[in-house]
């Protein structure tokens, strides 16, 4: 009878100092859920700019300057608004075409940081772009000789209407610098959804999308600043 009054009295005793472990245990995860629920859903805006575009520019006979909206949602999520101005002057020396043409884009989309530390300075994004342009384009070829009647053929065609819709999936780094300044970079894959080329065929450059007919990778390096 004293032997299981002991091991009663005991096991009362194990319970009563298992409690306060228990009470504290949970009110650590009362704070940690609070301290999830307690950030804020907008963090932040960022604005900024590509350079890869300006450099196609200057370096080469397409390109163009594209500025970027970025709202950082808890972290986790951010939509992004990519307006821009493309625009074409070359000449192809196979065909003896010269094509031109210049007209804005934009594209929408959102990015979701696959870091686990949503918070760190460092953001590994993964994401998605729907992009869409109507533009004008000209197109101008030496006279050709007929051979059989004589005389010249020009070829011009001015002012030709087309537009252009395509879908990028976007992979992207982004850090912070000092302050709120930020820098990235991104590869990109992008497929043409739906198209009107206008009256004459194939156009050589769509602002926004690229030059047609090469890699349909493409990427950027922006300078942004996040409040």
């Amino acid at each position: 009878m004293r032997i299981s009054k002991y091991i009663s009295r005991s096991v009362s005793l194990a319970l009563l100092a298992l409690l306060p472990l228990g009470v504290a245990a949970q009110g650590r995860k009362q704070i940690a859920v609070q301290q999830t629920d307690s950030i804020a859903t907008l963090r932040g805006v960022a604005v900024g700019a590509d350079l890869v575009g300006p450099i196609q520019l200057l370096v080469g006979s397409y390109g163009q300057v594209e500025g970027v909206v970025r709202v950082n949602l808890r972290d986790k999520y951010f939509p992004t608004v990519e307006l821009g101005y493309g625009k074409a002057d070359a000449n192809d020396d196979a065909t003896r075409l010269h094509f031109k043409t210049s007209a804005p884009y934009g594209r929408i989309g959102l990015d979701f940081n696959l870091m686990k530390n949503k918070h760190d300075d460092y953001r590994l994004l993964a994401g998605f772009r729907y992009g869409y342009t109507s533009y004008k384009f000209d197109v101008d070829r030496p006279a050709l000789t007929d051979p059989v009647w004589g005389g010249e053929a020009p070829y011009s065609a001015h002012g030709v209407k087309a537009s252009c819709g395509w879908a990028e999936a976007v992979f992207s780094i982004d850090a912070k610098i000092i302050g709120p300044m930020r820098m990235g970079w991104s590869v990109r894959y992008k497929l043409r959804l739906h198209h009107d080329d206008g009256t004459i065929g194939s156009t050589w450059y769509v602002p926004g999308y690229g030059k047609q007919g090469s890699s349909r990778l493409g990427g950027t390096f922006n300078i942004t600043f996040e409040i």
